[in-house]
C-alpha cells in the first residue's frame, strides 16, 4: 500500500474511532470533533459521516436578538428546566470572532458555568470566523455532532437578528427572538426581522418601564409574545410551553394526512 494510501485508512479508522466515542456520549470527543470542524481538518467531516443519528431527532430551539437583551441568562434558565424534564442539553453560543485569536469574543459560557460540572450538559462557544447569517461556519456538523451524542434539546445562540441573520430558521425548529423594553428604536427595526426569523418572541427584562407598551406592540406582529423577567426565573415555564406547543404544531403539521 503506498503511503498516501496508508494514510487514507488511517484516517478513516481515526474517523470510525472517533465516531463511535462520540456515540457514546464521550465528552471529549464531541469537543475533539467540533474543534475539527472549525478548523477545517479533513477529520471533522469524515467523523461525520460515520456518525449515526438518533431515531427520535433532537429538539432544536434558535435563541436570538440584539445584545443587551439577556439571551444567555434565558438560556441559562432554559437549561436549568430541561435538565429538570430530564433531557440531556447541548448549547452552541455562537459569538463574534476576536480580531487577535480568531476565537469567540464574548464567550457567553461565563454566564453559564453552574452547569459545568452537570455531565448531560454540553456548552461550546463558536466563532463566526467571518461567516455572514448569524451563525459559525461549522455550526450545522457540531449540530450532527451533538445529535448523535444523544443531547435531545440543543440550544443554538445567534449573534443577534436581522436580514443578513436568518439561517438559524433553517436549522432550528423553534426560533425565538428576544427583545427588552427600553431598547427604543431597535424594537421598531426589528420588526421586519421578526416577522421572518421568530416562531415566539420573548419580551424579556418585563419589570421594566414600557414592557406592557412592547408587548401590545408586538402581539400585533406576532401572535406568540411571552413575558419574562429572566434574572428572577419569571417567566420561563410560559416559555418552555410555548415552545413544547410550537414543537407539537409543527410535527401535525408535517405528519403525512
Amino acid at each position: 500500500m503506498s503511503q498516501a494510501g496508508a494514510g487514507r485508512s488511517l484516517k478513516r479508522e481515526d474517523a470510525a474511532v472517533m465516531a463511535e466515542q462520540v456515540m457514546a456520549g464521550e465528552i471529549r470527543a464531541v469537543a475533539r470533533v467540533i474543534t475539527w470542524l472549525e478548523d477545517q481538518q479533513p477529520l471533522g467531516p469524515a467523523v461525520i459521516q460515520q456518525l449515526l443519528l438518533p431515531a427520535r431527532r433532537a429538539m432544536v430551539i434558535g435563541i436570538t436578538g440584539y445584545p443587551g437583551t439577556g439571551k444567555s441568562t434565558v438560556i441559562d434558565h432554559l437549561i436549568t428546566a430541561y435538565r429538570r424534564l430530564g433531557h440531556r442539553v447541548g448549547v452552541l453560543a455562537i459569538d463574534i470572532t476576536s480580531p487577535v485569536t480568531g476565537g469567540a469574543l464574548l464567550g457567553d459560557r461565563i454566564r453559564m458555568q453552574h452547569h459545568a460540572d452537570d455531565p448531560n450538559v454540553y456548552i461550546r462557544s463558536m466563532a463566526t470566523r467571518g461567516q455572514q447569517g448569524g451563525l459559525a461556519r461549522a455550526t450545522r456538523g457540531a449540530l450532527q455532532v451533538l445529535e448523535a451524542a444523544a443531547y435531545d434539546v440543543i440550544l443554538i445562540e445567534t449573534v443577534g437578528v436581522g436580514q443578513n441573520e436568518i439561517d438559524i430558521m433553517q436549522m432550528a425548529h423553534t426560533v425565538v427572538a428576544l427583545v427588552a423594553p427600553g431598547l427604543g428604536d431597535d424594537i421598531q427595526a426589528m420588526k421586519a426581522g421578526l416577522l421572518e426569523v421568530a416562531d415566539i418572541v420573548v419580551v424579556n427584562k418585563a419589570d421594566r418601564e414600557g414592557a406592557d407598551a412592547a408587548i401590545r406592540d408586538l402581539r400585533e406582529w406576532c401572535p406568540h409574545v411571552i413575558r419574562t423577567v429572566a434574572v428572577k426565573g419569571d417567566g420561563i415555564a410560559e416559555l418552555i410551553a410555548a415552545i413544547a406547543e410550537h414543537e407539537r404544531l409543527k410535527d401535525l403539521a408535517q405528519m403525512p394526512s
